[in-house]
């Protein structure tokens, strides 16, 4: 397929002539990085084009080189808009898609995918990788992400060492590191950092009075960095005459739809004196009328409570926001109607439909996991041609997802983490207010913190100025992961190749600063020790005391540097011995490991409860059960509670599912005592609090019955229901390879077909129907 070039002509000028835009100078980097056949780790703000340089990687793979590549993204929401995108360019017959719950055109030369979906290729050996060239890693710094980022690692450590790796990144503060890091462990690979926004960022708070600039240059004006407002300071009582503060950068302009550095937006009369006293709560619709008023539509506004965001649609409608024209609520109803078209009226009323379209109408929509996944595309697709004008949603959003804003709000500076009430990270308020300003669309992007009495502006000042965050790994052996390495590998190597993981490049660059100030300490104790000979009395006894306490300080030191040193490795012989008294694995005669029948079928169960399920379909924990049975079993081993503390859940199924559910219990406190003694972390204990849910969905009950009975919301149902199809299906793959393997064939060819069966039941009407949304 190649295009062949122009003579002298680079394949990076070839795809800068097809552009709309010439592109920036840390895009041609890592292009012409690209070219020359290494591997470039990218970290740029959120909008300043870091996708250009993977549709490079593309381009140069198939019209240069006629080469395979895989695009990589963390959710699957994000892989379907890039699977879309691509079939626009390169046709569908290029193209494949592979999620989980999806399998389109596998053998496609372009295929994108779940992060997941190509750790576990890799572990299983398969054929896609033979041809393979490059891999796009988009959200690289998901890396850091304590569920899902040691997933990353296996991939940067196990992919073919000829394949290329484009790594996309937000501007975390430790690149160099990680680049170094992937250098390492994977030869040629060049970190291009750019900390430039092409769409400068304004930073504003929200008071009840007007919305003010947070940063301000000596003339007053509004500024990307500075000095904080002195302005500011009268609302939390500290007076006006302060200046100070951390932002970055200069620039400045006027505000939007302003003649000044105050912004157009005020309440009543007043021009906008901040007040003094304790100022009135500002409502979600006060936030639509000013954004609004002040020009800063579409935008987008933080809410961290799905029940919050419902909310914010509902008063917005109460308060009679308007925010489109005639046409454009034409527009919004084809769109609308043509989603819907298959539901019948029952199905409508349960999913809220009537309020969720007077919402579109209005220009209003909310945004977040709760919502069935097609009602999140249509919101999505109306914000991106700008007939929605204003998401509530929450911070889900801001991973990766395009739907372009001109300005940012957040409504708090903390959220609730399940435990209690915590600090935005610098982190997270820069991928919240990096999504505001997209580039070739906004001249400028505003970002806006609501006034409350809690803001502190010092941490706001702190969190604005910051531009970027550190990415430290999650990375931890794993039942999973010690047989899939011992299947390719001896121990050693095995060994080896985790003592290359990020989490132990990052834990030895901490020992060799350790051991730096313990060198120093040691020469310091010398000189103790010196003057302690010389002196007499007192002094000697004060500096021998003083030698004392410093020999004390560095046999800690030593200890600690001793028990960082080969940290991962000591983790993966911990869990190989519990596979080993588990017979999932067995030592032969020459002390060699090889991986047992068992450890096998494990070899092909994925996810935080992998021993656990391998567990229970070798002890045939859920005999008795049938296929809607199964179905609710397996959500009960995916389910995660959202809060610690959900009540104690209704079991289904009758005397087979409580039989089932108490000898899985029991296993998992069987392991879970095993994981103690073997001093490895403990899962959590299984919750069914989903399972009657899915027994009834698995049983043919109508949708609107099984969300009316289990209260919950219609994304939340789609989304279990999609984790359980999933092990399902490993439940199934793995049982039909160890009847292959002729383990226990009449047992476990039964359950695989159970389990076939119980995927089907589960997939059907709205879960099939959101596979690809």
């Amino acid at each position: 397929m190649s295009t062949g070039l122009a003579a002298g002509e680079s394949a990076v000028d070839a795809f800068a002539a097809g552009l709309d835009y010439p592109l920036d100078a840390f895009q041609r980097t890592a292009c012409e990085r690209l070219e020359e056949g290494r591997s470039v780790l990218v970290a740029a703000p959120t909008g300043s084009g870091k996708t250009t340089v993977a549709e490079f990687a593309v381009y140069l793979a198939r019209r240069e080189r006629n080469a395979r590549i895989f695009y990589t993204a963390p959710i699957k929401a994000l892989s379907n808009q890039k699977f879309h995108e691509l079939c626009d360019v390169y046709g569908e017959d290029e193209v494949g898609l592979l999620t989980g719950d999806v399998n389109l055109r596998g053998d496609a030369p372009i295929i994108v995918m779940t992060t997941e979906v190509l750790r576990n290729m890799i572990y299983a050996g398969s054929d896609a990788l033979d041809e393979l060239e490059c891999v796009v890693l988009d959200e690289v710094h998901y890396l850091g992400d304590r569920f899902r980022g040691a997933v990353w690692e296996e991939i940067i450590l196990h992919l073919p060492q000829r394949v290329k790796i484009v790594g996309l990144s937000a501007t975390v503060s430790n690149a160099e590191e990680f680049g170094d890091w992937m250098h390492a462990v994977r030869g040629d690979t060049d970190v291009v950092l750019s900390e430039h926004r092409p769409v400068p960022l304004y930073q504003h708070v929200l008071t009840s009075r007007a919305l003010l600039p947070l940063y301000v240059d000596r003339a007053g004006e509004r500024s990307t960095g500075g000095r904080v407002n002195p302005e500011l300071y009268a609302l939390d009582g500290r007076g006006g005459g302060r200046g100070g503060g951390n932002g970055r950068g200069g620039g400045n302009g006027r505000g939007p739809g302003s003649e000044s550095g105050r912004d157009s937006y005020r309440s009543g009369r007043s021009r906008g004196r901040p007040p003094v006293r304790r100022t009135k709560r500002i409502s979600r619709s006060d936030i639509a009328r000013a954004l609004d008023e002040t020009s800063l539509l579409p935008a987008i506004v933080f809410i961290f409570s799905r029940n919050g965001c419902d909310q914010a649609v509902r008063q917005c409608l109460v308060e009679g926001i308007a925010l489109t024209s005639r046409e454009e609520r034409e527009e919004i109803r084809r769109v609308a109607r043509a989603e819907i078209a298959g539901m019948t009226d029952e199905e409508q009323r349960v999913l809220g439909v009537r309020e969720w379209l007077a919402g579109l109408e209005r220009g209003v929509a909310a945004h977040h996991a709760g919502l069935l996944p097609a009602f999140k595309s249509v919101v999505e697709h109306l914000f991106q041609r700008r007939l929605v004008k204003l998401v509530f949603a929450t911070e889900t959003l801001a991973l990766g997802i395009n739907m372009p804003a001109r300005a940012v709000v957040i409504e708090r500076l903390d959220k609730f983490n399940g435990e209690q009430r915590v600090p935005l990270t610098s982190g997270e308020f820069t991928q919240l207010t990096g999504r505001a300003g997209r580039r070739g669309i906004d001249h400028e992007g505003h970002a806006v913190v609501v006034w409350n009495e809690g803001v502190d502006l010092e941490a706001l000042a702190h969190l604005a100025g910051a531009r970027s965050f550190p990415v430290r790994s999650s990375f931890r052996p794993t039942a999973n992961m010690a047989v899939n390495l011992l299947q390719r590998m001896d121990r050693a190597r095995a060994r080896e190749m985790l003592e290359l993981s990020f989490a132990q490049f990052q834990a030895d660059r901490a020992v060799v600063d350790q051991a730096r100030e313990l060198r120093s300490e040691q020469e310091s104790l010398a000189g103790y020790d010196k003057a302690a000979a010389r002196a007499q009395g007192s002094d000697r006894k004060r500096w021998e005391d003083r030698a004392r306490k410093l020999r004390r300080r560095i046999e800690r030191g030593r200890r600690q540097i001793a028990s960082r040193t080969g940290t991962i490795a000591r983790t993966f012989d911990r869990v190989v011995d519990q596979l080993l008294e588990l017979d999932y694995l067995e030592q032969d005669r020459q002390g060699e490991l090889n991986v047992t029948q068992w450890g096998n079928l494990l070899r092909r169960i994925y996810g935080e409860r992998d021993l656990l399920v391998a567990e229970c379909i070798r002890e045939d924990a859920w005999r008795g059960l049938d296929a809607a049975g199964l179905a609710a079993m397996c959500c009960m081993l995916s389910y995660e509670p959202r809060r610690d503390d959900e009540g104690e859940p209704r079991l289904p199924g009758g005397a087979a599912f409580a039989a089932a559910h108490d000898r899985v219990l029991d296993t998992w406190e069987r392991l879970d005592d095993l994981a103690e003694r073997s001093r490895l972390s403990r899962g959590e204990m299984p919750h069914a609090g989903m399972a009657s849910t899915m027994h009834a969905w698995a049983s043919g009950r109508p949708i609107e019955q099984v969300l009316l009975s289990s209260g919950i919301g219609a994304g939340d149902f789609v989304r279990w229901a999609k984790q359980t199809i999933d092990l399902l299906d490993q439940v199934a793959q793995a049982c039909e390879s160890a009847v292959f393997d002729g383990l226990d064939e009449d047992r476990l060819g039964a359950l695989a077909k159970l389990a076939r069966e119980a995927k089907r039941s589960v997939r059907r009407g709205i879960v099939e129907a959101s596979s690809t949304s």
